[in-house]
């Protein structure tokens, strides 16, 4: 495991990590609602050349706790790790809905960002997962200030539940190869 460290130093821990890799390799962003995965991620993406960026939230469904792994599996892993590009379809959350296709090359850094996006049972040969360790107090602010009523109760009834249920099942903090700490709370 790599020691702690802050968000900012992440995009270079990770490009050293990786710089003798040859062909995909998969980096794993994992944490709860609202602690910046996706910033961090494209932050990450930006350091790895030719890097592609794959959201658990683009498999998600309403009324579903969890994502979609079975369709991640097949859409985006199993191409992959066969030598073939992967294509997938992003689904809208608001309505349920299967967007325009995404494509991802062969051969490139992959960055799979999300809540449970380290998840032990999709089966992603990691080079480097990340656990990024936020407040609870920060996140449910964050989310209190962009998500709208609608999707605040969705966050109480799917969301929190299953986040919950997937760190005391999984422990991926403990599993990550480096926690991530936000700037004011790196421990001592």
């Amino acid at each position: 495991m790599i020691p702690p460290t802050r968000p900012d130093a992440l995009p270079g821990l990770v490009a050293g990590a990786l710089a003798t890799r040859t062909g995909t390799c998969w980096v794993g962003i994992d944490g709860l609602g609202a602690a910046g995965k996706t910033t961090l991620a494209a932050r990450v993406a930006a350091a790895l050349p030719g890097a592609v960026v794959v959201h658990v939230d683009d498999f998600a469904r309403p009324g579903l706790r969890g994502w979609e792994q079975d369709r991640f599996r097949r859409s985006v892993l199993e191409p992959l790790l066969a030598g073939r590009p992967a294509r997938y379809q992003r689904r809208d959350l608001d309505t349920d809905l299967l967007l325009g296709e995404t494509e991802v090359p062969v051969g490139v850094p992959v960055v799979v960002e999300g809540v449970a996006a380290t998840d032990v049972r999709v089966g992603v040969p990691w080079d480097l997962t990340v656990w990024l360790e936020v407040p609870e107090a920060v996140r449910h602010a964050r989310i209190l200030a962009r998500d709208s009523p609608a999707w605040l109760e969705r966050w109480r009834t799917d969301w929190w539940p299953s986040e919950q249920a997937y760190v005391a099942e999984q422990r991926p903090a403990e599993r990550a190869d480096v926690v991530v700490w936000s700037a004011d709370e790196l421990p001592p």
